[in-house]
């Protein structure tokens, strides 16, 4: 059982939804953002995504985009990236990080090399949002072997012929993504969510958490209300963007850890 899974059990025990946040690991520094994940538990977060910067982050909208830049910019690696989780662990041995990216930079480390780090590091999963399904040998398969979950996407066009192969090596939990188009655009309706999130619990037993389009508390109660939790990345990160303290975003993070949990 990775911490991933505790945390879910642990959830569902006491009747909470899960709510997750996206930072990007070096935006706008190495410092400032080690400082901001250190603080995301006590905000009430429940998981970490840390993001990977990248140079072409297709999937993601100009904020997160931007983000990248700025770390990588700044010098981050990642080196780096798993130096700031291996740090975070000497004060945080329980909440849940996964690494959130692209395969390139895990590929021009070597898959077996970044999978021994990582795990050596603290990471409990990884997102990578270029691999699909039929490239599981890659990546998701040894990532499993490793201990770490792999958690897969499924999207409003992720039809019912489709979602079987999306499903088939997923772990920890589902990733639901709310809206077509790329992180940080329209806002997430739970009228729209909720019945695809059925869709997808009626096909599996893992966790359904929604991500895109959610930058309030009352949105994040909303859509967790619908699902088993609720996840924000752009909206944290254009704090980050507008040069806002430290305590300034934890205390917007800590108003959407409450939306989500009061669901």
């Amino acid at each position: 059982m990775t911490r991933i899974d505790a945390k879910f059990a642990a959830l569902k025990a006491e009747n909470r939804k899960a709510f997750v946040a996206y930072i990007m690991a070096g935006d706008p520094d190495l410092a400032t953002s080690l400082d901001l994940m250190k603080g995301l538990p006590a905000a009430g977060v429940d998981i970490i995504e840390l993001g990977m910067p990248f140079t072409d982050p297709m999937a993601d909208g100009p904020t997160i985009q931007l983000a990248g830049q700025r770390a990588l910019e700044g010098g981050q690696t990642l080196q780096k990236t798993l130096d700031m989780v291996a740090e975070f662990r000497k004060s945080d041995p329980q909440t849940p990080i996964v690494m959130m990216g692209y395969y390139n930079p895990i590929y021009s480390r070597g898959v077996d090399r970044f999978l021994a780090d990582a795990t050596a590091a603290g990471v409990d999963g990884l997102i990578v949002v270029d691999l699909p399904p039929e490239e599981d040998d890659e990546l998701c398969i040894p990532a499993q072997k490793a201990g770490l979950n792999f958690i897969r996407l499924a999207t409003p066009t992720t039809d019912d012929r489709r979602l079987p192969k999306v499903l088939q090596n997923t772990s920890g939990f589902v990733y639901y993504v709310s809206i077509t188009g790329i992180t940080g655009a329209a806002a997430a309706q739970a009228t729209d969510v909720g019945p695809e999130v059925s869709r997808i619990k009626a096909a599996t037993d893992l966790p359904v958490i929604v991500g895109f389009g959610i930058r309030t508390p009352e949105t994040a109660r909303a859509i967790a209300s619908v699902a088993d939790g609720a996840v924000v990345g752009s909206a944290i990160v254009k704090m980050v963007e507008e040069g806002r303290a430290v305590p300034d975003i934890l205390g917007f993070v800590g108003g959407l850890a409450n939306g989500a949990h009061s669901a």
